[in-house]
């Protein structure tokens, strides 16, 4: 049976929402981060990284949210949440897909651990990353929302339901919190996150994962 070792709130809620989507069976598997559950010899056997999600099924182990979520999408094809393989649909699929975990996840993750990129101790240097991320991801959404408004939706690649719009919605709940723009304060991103807090999917997980308000 397929596993996926999440964690509330963290990359593992695009897999999550997926999993729910397909409506396949599968277990949760909960990583208490709090306890350092994800730095154990038994979870860094999974993934050396020591991050969340990782998802198993039998031999198979996959962690990186995004590659986790191609492979429920291409093992799942009946599920239709990404577009027929050699399609112009598909690459822009992919686009997005890599765009979002390689551009705004990244710029997401300096503004959470901005110490990371400073020497230990630079709390200044660490307060100017963390500025200039969450500046950077204000251009980022206003890319996303660009796309929604071009298009029409009313989902990510227009109107077709996929796996891009679970991961989109993932990394915008990111912001809620943030002092500048949030991502439900633009005009087409705003309405886009309602519709998919709409979704019985994204509201199974978000009450199994005990999410509080504001969800986005």
């Amino acid at each position: 049976m397929l596993q996926l070792h999440y964690a509330p709130s963290t990359a593992a809620m695009a897999p999550h929402i997926l999993l729910e989507e397909i409506g396949v069976p599968y277990e949760r598997l909960l990583v208490d981060t709090s306890a350092g559950a994800h730095k154990a010899p038994a979870y860094l056997a999974l993934n050396p990284n020591g991050l969340v999600p990782v998802l198993t099924d039998g031999d198979l182990v996959l962690f990186e949210s995004a590659a986790i979520c191609l492979h429920l999408c291409d093992s799942h094809p009946a599920a239709a949440l990404a577009p027929a393989v050699g399609t112009l649909e598909r690459a822009h699929f992919y686009k997005w897909l890599v765009w979002m975990t390689n551009t705004l996840q990244s710029t997401l993750i300096a503004y959470f651990y901005p110490h990371r990129w400073v020497k230990p101790g630079n709390t200044a240097g660490a307060a100017e990353v963390k500025t200039q991320a969450e500046l950077r991801v204000g251009g980022l959404l206003a890319q996303l929302d660009a796309e929604l408004a071009r298009h029409g939706g009313p989902w990510l690649l227009g109107p077709t339901y996929s796996a891009l719009d679970a991961y989109a919605l993932m990394l915008c709940r990111w912001t809620r919190n943030f002092a500048s723009a949030p991502a439900r304060t633009y005009p087409y991103l705003g309405p886009y996150l309602q519709a998919m807090l709409a979704r019985p999917a994204v509201q199974r997980v978000f009450a199994t994962e005990g999410l509080a308000q504001p969800w986005v």
